[in-house]
């Protein structure tokens, strides 16, 4: 049995889904809502990926790990995924990411409230010691998003991976500890409400 249980988490804004097949032509939808695939630092599936984007995280969920598609509770739309995954059991330490939105979610209290609901899930009650975050060295409105759920950063992975365009990209990376949950968790729900 994998440490983290395949469920649905609902906020006031969206609720996060297991991600499915069913969400394929949804999440292309919302891909082409600002055409993030085209920025050179993210890593974003294209509309025409996202069937074996969707394939793929459902094989990570298999492994332990759990993708959502996040869907806005006012207007039932999908508008973007993201996930929990490299989940280290026994050091009780996941990462979240290959999260992305919609342009028109971007900004609008999405990501916070995707986010709270999942690190209040793995902190509170998962157990976990800390929870990872990643993003390109040059995708500032990622490290900013990342920065203002309170996450700190840890360091920098130089030269850490090849991109799918051949470029070779730094890995910033951040962390929230369990300790710090609390204060974060505030932190977060002030912003929310």
């Amino acid at each position: 049995m994998s440490w983290l249980e395949k469920t649905e988490f609902t906020g006031q804004i969206v609720t996060l889904e297991p991600i499915n097949l069913d969400h394929v032509e949804p999440l292309r939808a919302a891909v082409r809502d600002g055409e993030l695939w085209k920025l050179w630092f993210a890593n974003v599936p294209s509309p025409d990926q996202m069937e074996n984007y969707v394939e793929c995280a459902m094989r990570d969920t298999e492994k332990g790990g759990l993708a959502f598609a996040v869907r806005l509770k006012e207007t039932k739309k999908i508008v973007g995924s993201t996930r929990f995954y490299n989940v280290d059991e026994l050091n009780k330490r996941p990462m979240i990411g290959y999260t992305w939105y919609a342009k028109s979610a971007c900004r609008t209290g999405v990501n916070r409230e995707s986010k709270f609901l999942l690190l209040e899930y793995i902190f509170e009650e998962k157990g976990a010691i800390a929870v990872e975050f990643r993003t390109h060295y040059f995708n500032q409105p990622s490290r900013s998003a990342i920065e203002r759920l309170g996450a700190k950063q840890d360091g920098i992975l130089r030269n850490h991976q090849i991109t799918s365009n051949g470029s070779i990209r730094d890995t910033v990376t951040y962390s929230i500890l369990r300790q710090e949950w609390p204060l974060v968790k505030r932190n977060l729900l002030n912003k929310i409400v």
